[in-house]
């Protein structure tokens, strides 16, 4: 594995450097909108999941399956659209995906049964993963270095901000509606960031900035990413931290509502609520802490609250009779240093491949989403009336995280700050 102090390769001139940059708040809220739209589209499902299986007559494992299923799609989806935007540039493959997620999720409102349902949720996946991929392509199209981990971490006022609505609103659709309801309405919002990506984002990578050599040049230039000891060490953090969270998100519904008698609305606030942590942490390390403190040491900071969140977890549900509140605490704090450990370590995937930004997408996005498919399947070992199975997996995600962080980036070696830029 390579062991090197420079990125992968020269950067090539941003979208910025040549004097195109885009206003930042159109920016912002369009970009984010579409790194929303994956997460909405789990979490707007949420509240939903127990109805799911007793209306389709299946286990909680198998309804987890539909989470799994889309989490799947989502990480293989962006393997294929990064590679493909850096060489047709970002728009064609971007409105494509949506346009076919939109169809599959009026497809899942139709479903007739478990199969067909899981098998949609995949394709959803694959077709979401465009907006999720090449937002952050376009991040490192425009910005080097400590402008992209900011913008990335601003990113989450909208992206974070969706998720903390969507549980509540989800919880209110199901008043209104059965579980078919909520995939129409997540039907309806996919063609309104459809409409909005395709108005007010434009092209930014130009024919000339463009890869050429089909999938052997992409298939290289990942095996160089993966082999980049440091590139390796940052995308693992920041996946087994987002596992961490999914973990967390997976089993909460049924642990807070099944375990500790949460109603559907109690448990879409204290989701929202957990949100809003995680996106006040993200702008608490947008602006405060990236800059002004290495940036080893704010995800050194990140991993261990998130390590401390995780065995305060497993202690309240072994070796204590902890109610709601405690537990509530407990996974605010599990939420909350995701803030910091996401943007971060996707800022520094991104600034060793400034070549490849697509690519090197991808990569984040499809090991983030491929160790978050494991989680509902580990969080829901236990069943319907055991919290330690989530509990359990919170801990161990965080404590691997900390592990390869250590292992790989070596944070106690002076070195320049690689988002010093």
């Amino acid at each position: 594995m390579a062991d090197t102090g420079t990125t992968l390769a020269e950067p090539a001139p941003s979208a910025a450097q040549r004097g195109h940059r885009p206003r930042r708040l159109p920016l912002v809220l369009v970009l984010g909108s579409l790194t929303a739209l994956g997460p909405l589209t789990v979490d707007l499902y949420l509240p939903a999941l127990p109805r799911v299986g007793a209306d389709l007559h299946v286990s909680p494992a198998v309804t987890q399956l539909t989470l799994t299923a889309y989490m799947v799609g989502i990480a293989l989806g962006q393997l294929v659209v990064g590679p493909l935007s850096d060489t047709l540039g970002r728009r064609r493959p971007l409105l494509t995906g949506l346009s076919v997620y939109v169809v599959a999720g009026a497809l899942c409102a139709l479903a007739p049964d478990p199969g067909v349902l899981i098998g949609m949720r995949l394709v959803q996946g694959l077709a979401g993963a465009a907006g999720i991929v090449i937002a952050r392509a376009v991040v490192r199209d425009l910005y080097d270095g400590l402008g992209a981990a900011r913008l990335l971490s601003s990113l989450m006022l909208v992206s974070g901000t969706a998720p903390i609505l969507a549980p509540v609103l989800g919880a209110q659709l199901l008043r209104l509606t059965s579980w078919r309801g909520v995939f129409i309405a997540l039907t309806l919002l996919g063609l309104v960031v459809l409409t909005a990506g395709s108005a007010l984002l434009s092209e930014t990578l130009p024919p000339p900035e463009r890869r050429h050599g089909g999938l052997p040049a992409s298939l290289r230039t990942m095996r160089n990413l993966v082999r980049d000891r440091l590139f390796t060490g940052y995308l693992l953090t920041g996946s087994l931290g987002f596992a961490a969270l999914f973990a967390y998100i997976a089993g909460s519904s049924f642990t807070l509502q099944e375990v500790y008698g949460a109603s559907p609305q109690t448990y879409s606030l204290l989701f929202g609520l957990n949100s809003l942590g995680m996106v006040a942490t993200g702008q608490l390390n947008s602006r405060f802490l990236l800059g002004r403190r290495p940036s080893h040491r704010v995800l050194g900071i990140g991993l261990t609250v998130l390590g401390a969140a995780g065995t305060a977890l497993v202690l309240l549900v072994t070796v204590t009779h902890a109610g709601l509140p405690w537990i509530a605490v407990a996974l605010f704090l599990t939420a909350c240093p995701v803030g910091m450990i996401l943007p971060t370590t996707t800022a520094l995937c991104l600034q060793r491949a400034p070549h490849a930004a697509g690519s090197a997408s991808a990569l984040v996005g499809t090991t983030q989403f491929l160790m978050g498919a494991l989680a509902p399947a580990l969080s829901g070992l236990g069943g319907r009336a055991n919290a330690l199975p989530m509990a359990v997996s919170v801990l161990g995600l965080a404590v691997a995280a900390a592990g390869c962080f250590l292992a790989l980036c070596r944070p106690w070696r002076p070195a320049p700050d690689p988002l010093a830029t």
